[in-house]
């Protein structure tokens, strides 16, 4: 397969690139840097959000590429205290990356958090309302695609059987590597033809120091399928993940890493290897909730 051409189909019928550049952590001319090496060496998908604080360096990568706008898959995200104002905060990241529209916009976490005090929620709201100006904002033109990140069955369950629930979400971004693969809420979503793309998919591993992370690079299976295949520990997670039928968003600032993480043409997983990937009892996630109000994280989607 192709890497710069490999999409996923939408429940739209549009579709969304298989591998994309990741920015969570990364700053200033790092994120500049890192966003147009990327779309010069064929990646066309560059994920970001409000929270990150690096849309606007994200937009520079972009110009600064060279590449045709509509080429390009960005991805950018609701902040949680801007759920109650969700056309204000959309308006706010595209004006931050200097963009005339976004091909996909997703509630951050299904937590409404008060902007005066962000240790509360917000007593007359959550994310169903949110999901209800979400789809307004279809009417704009200024969104193709709209969708969920952090969503786990129960939250998925209740939004849907919402009867305000006109728009089915695209796409819900999750935490997926195979120390936190989450098969149950990947087959919920199958099933409600939802599209996953998944984050932290190398298990966290950074280019600079984060606090958050497991040791999933580093895991015997993974390291010894990798050196059996002359691949690289993260290219053997990458395809994995492609091999689940999600998406994937490697984060690195690193020309050298950007350009392994998108060497995925040509081979992939034998059966046997992912099968044995896929049976790694380890458990570890890098995305916690314990700096929101409200759990979002329950820990039933095993």
């Amino acid at each position: 397969m192709d890497m710069s051409t490999k999409t996923f189909q939408l429940n739209n019928g549009n579709s969304i690139p298989a591998v994309g550049l990741g920015t969570w952590q990364s700053k200033d001319n790092a994120t500049r840097e890192a966003v147009k090496h990327a779309l010069q060496r064929g990646y066309r998908h560059i994920d970001t959000a409000l929270n990150y604080g690096n849309e606007h360096e994200v937009g520079e990568g972009i110009r600064a590429s060279g590449i045709p706008r509509e080429q390009i898959w960005v991805t950018t995200k609701l902040d949680n205290h801007w759920h109650h104002r969700v056309r204000e905060g959309f308006e706010l990241s595209l004006q931050t990356l200097g963009l005339e529209y976004l091909d996909l916009f997703l509630i951050h976490f299904p937590c409404s958090t008060d902007p005066n005090d962000r240790a509360k929620h917000l007593p007359d709201w959550d994310f169903v309302k949110t999901w209800q100006d979400m789809q307004k904002l279809l009417e704009t033109g200024k969104v193709r695609n709209i969708g969920v990140s952090n969503f786990q069955i129960s939250h998925l369950e209740r939004l849907l059987n919402d009867p305000s629930c006109a728009v089915v979400p695209a796409v819900n971004q999750l935490e997926l590597h195979p120390y936190n693969p989450s098969p149950k809420l990947l087959e919920y979503c199958r099933e409600k033809n939802i599209h996953c793309t998944g984050y932290s998919c190398l298990g966290g591993h950074a280019d600079s120091a984060i606090n958050a992370h497991t040791d999933l690079i580093n895991d015997a299976g993974v390291v010894r399928i990798a050196r059996s295949k002359g691949k690289t520990p993260a290219q053997i997670l990458l395809m994995w993940g492609l091999q689940r039928g999600t998406s994937i968003i490697p984060k690195s600032v690193s020309p050298g890493r950007i350009d392994s993480n998108f060497q995925l043409d040509g081979w992939n997983l034998t059966e046997k290897e992912f099968t044995e990937l896929s049976a790694i009892q380890t458990r570890a996630k890098v995305v916690g909730d314990g700096w929101m109000p409200i759990r979002v994280f329950l820990g039933d989607d095993e």
